[in-house]
């Protein structure tokens, strides 16, 4: 996960690191159609639901989360319990 000023990244690794199983962020058309802002807690629960949504059509329902350092509160967890809710489990 990772967060800026203007957007929100989600990526999902295997656990060897090595491949991307598993991307969505607030630049990609098919996350932010239908939102106003990139920035705010809707579009980092648009973002949580597709990197999820993109999980389980992988095969993976089990991560672990990465906040990058950003505390948990706000966008983050906005996103984090968006990917819960879509049936991720952390």
């Amino acid at each position: 996960m990772h967060r800026s000023n203007q957007h929100l990244y989600a990526q999902v690794f295997s656990a060897s690191g090595d491949r991307v199983i598993a991307a969505a962020s607030t630049l990609q058309e098919s996350v932010n159609v239908d939102l106003k802002g990139t920035k705010n807690l809707v579009a980092a629960a648009a973002v949580g639901k597709a990197v999820a949504e993109r999980c389980l059509a992988a095969g993976i329902d089990k991560v672990a989360f990465d906040r990058s350092g950003f505390r948990y509160h706000g966008r983050v967890k906005a996103l984090a319990d968006a990917a819960r809710e879509a049936g991720l489990k952390f």
